[in-house]
């Protein structure tokens, strides 16, 4: 099992676009920012994929080799969202894949929301605002296909 969390993802880049999102917290997706993979699917619908020619083209290593993909700067803003509470809102980078069809979350941005992983085998977490009593568990997959 893995730890996934429920997010809303918001467009800085077009006002009032905004998806809720089920995202893998990814702790092998290392990064000097907050990064987000997005798959193109979600892309299309939070209107970035109109926006691609503005964007970095970046390699990045992946477990099945060294892949190209889209990088729009400070393009989205993320909060993890639960019934009883919520992460601070962090403004990052969308990182847009034609390939990926879930949305990863980098270790950088996972510590921006305050993602506390208690155990990833059981999928189990919290945020840093909960209590430590406080056990959340894992979402099923998302998939943007």
């Amino acid at each position: 099992m893995a730890v996934r969390v429920k997010l809303r993802i918001r467009s800085r880049l077009e006002a009032g676009v905004e998806v809720e999102t089920v995202a893998l917290v990814n702790s092998g997706f290392e990064a000097d920012a907050p990064e987000i993979v997005i798959p193109m699917r979600l892309a299309e619908r939070l209107n970035l994929r109109s926006r691609l020619l503005e964007a970095r083209v970046e390699p990045y290593n992946t477990v099945a080799g060294p892949i190209r993909m889209y990088v729009l700067p400070s393009s989205i803003e993320v909060e993890v969202v639960e019934e009883d509470n919520r992460s601070p809102t962090v403004v990052c980078d969308a990182v847009i894949s034609d390939t990926e069809v879930e949305v990863l979350i980098s270790d950088y941005l996972a510590g921006a929301l305050g993602i506390v992983v208690e155990d990833f085998r059981d999928g189990i977490w919290r945020l840093k605002s909960d209590p430590p009593t406080r056990q959340r568990r894992t979402y099923k997959p998302q998939h943007w296909i």
